[in-house]
C-alpha cells in the first residue's frame, strides 16, 4: 500500500465522471488487486499523486542547500567539538 492509505479518516462521499476506459481499468484494478471497492482503487491512485507531490516538493527543497555549506559548518571545529 502507499504511505496514506494506511491512515483511518472520516469518509465522505463524493460523486466523479470518468471516460469509460478508465471505469473499466478501475474495474480491472480493482478485481486484479483484490481491492475492496472502486473508490479504494481512486484511493490509492490520489494517495500516490499526493506522494509524488510531496517527492517533488523535497526533491526542490533539496536542491536548494549549498553543497559548500557542509564543508563551512564545521570549519575549524574537531569532531569532540560536536
Amino acid at each position: 500500500m502507499y504511505p496514506f492509505a494506511s491512515v483511518a479518516y472520516q469518509m465522505e462521499k463524493i460523486s466523479i465522471s470518468l471516460p469509460a476506459p478508465l471505469v473499466q481499468f478501475v474495474e480491472n484494478y480493482k478485481i486484479s488487486k483484490g481491492c475492496k471497492s472502486r473508490s479504494q482503487v481512486i484511493e490509492l491512485a490520489l494517495d500516490l499523486l499526493r506522494y509524488q507531490e510531496l517527492e517533488q516538493a523535497y526533491r526542490e527543497a533539496s536542491s536548494e542547500i549549498d553543497p559548500n555549506w557542509e564543508l563551512t559548518v564545521g570549519d575549524g571545529l574537531i569532531d569532540e567539538t560536536w
